[in-house]
């Protein structure tokens, strides 16, 4: 019986087309608004900026995939509720650090957020900030 009920697991999973460890295990460890990044890592935590002290921000990301298998992620950039930019980013390994980046200008006053996404749109995590 205890077989019958493995295949019958296993064929569920087919038919839906799930595997058994999915990017939904995508799990973020570390996530920052930075104004630099040096050697894979952010050099600080952005929650407050002034738009003409730089001209791009960063949105840093580590996470773990316990699967390892190839995925993506995707940042999602808001300016004052409204989608401002989107990006996918890779994932390829067990650990991982990745990054998206935005330009930013005089135009870009307001309050931010950035939203990272798992390949199904699960909100994996978000941070928020400002720019004066």
């Amino acid at each position: 019986m205890g077989r019958l009920r493995a295949f019958l697991v296993v064929l569920a999973l087919l038919v839906s087309g799930a595997t058994a460890v999915s990017a939904a295990d995508i799990r973020i460890t570390e996530m920052a608004v930075t104004t630099k990044i040096v050697r894979n890592n952010p050099i600080d935590s952005v929650k407050r900026i002034s738009s003409t002290s730089v001209k791009a921000l960063y949105c840093f990301t580590r996470l773990v995939n316990p699967s390892g298998e190839e995925s993506v992620i995707k940042h999602v950039w808001y300016q004052n509720g409204e989608v401002v930019g989107e990006q996918e980013l890779s994932v390829k390994g067990e650990k991982w650090r990745t990054w998206s980046k935005k330009p930013i200008d005089r135009e870009s006053v307001g309050k931010w957020r950035v939203e990272a996404l798992d390949s199904g749109g699960k909100l994996l995590k978000a941070v928020e900030f400002k720019i004066n």
